[in-house]
């Protein structure tokens, strides 16, 4: 993991874009000014090889929210405020804040991964595991972002679906699926 100086350095030779605020030996990631709700679709039912069965998936995405009050079991997407670009030598951990996990907050439940070249706002999943209702605000810290050192090789090319603050939904169907599954 790199220390807080190694991560100004790489700020301050451009292997790394931040303007956010690094906390210890990380990046301290607050939630954007969007945020996207699930809910349960219409047959109780998501086809992953079919991007209309997810796309069900979606509420209506708020726009400039302040505070929004997460249910027990739901789960939103909320983008990072600040964007982020990662050089090719280096690649990120995001880990959720353990006082927020105290109240069963979980925060980005899987793909914890930055790959190198990132460049865009990461987005964050956010689901309530608590039995009550949590009261989320914007631009409050929810994670961290820990960076390591990368060895050489080719990067990864730029993800296509992903890094725009207003784009939030799973694209997977439309990555991995012509159509729909003829199972």
């Amino acid at each position: 993991m790199l220390s807080a100086e190694s991560i100004k350095h790489l700020a301050e030779t451009g292997g790394v874009t931040w303007p956010g605020e690094l906390r210890g030996d990380g990046l301290l990631l607050t939630l954007g000014n969007v945020i996207q709700p699930l809910h349960e679709p219409r047959y109780g039912i998501v086809d992953l090889a079919d991007q209309a069965s997810i796309d069900a998936l979606y509420g209506v995405q708020i726009d400039n929210w302040i505070t929004y009050n997460l249910r027990p079991q739901q789960m939103v997407i909320v983008p990072v405020a600040q964007p982020l670009t990662l050089g090719p030598d280096v690649y990120g951990v995001i880990g959720g804040l353990s006082h927020l996990a105290r109240v069963g907050l979980a925060v980005h439940i899987t793909s914890p991964y930055v790959l190198p070249g990132w460049s865009g706002h990461l987005a964050l999943e956010l689901v309530n595991h608590g039995p009550a209702t949590l009261r989320l605000h914007a631009d409050m810290p929810v994670a961290r972002l820990l960076l390591l050192p990368r060895g050489g090789g080719p990067v990864p090319s730029a993800h296509p679906f992903y890094g725009d603050p207003t784009h939030l939904k799973s694209r997977y169907a439309d990555e991995f699926f012509a159509g729909p599954s003829e199972r």
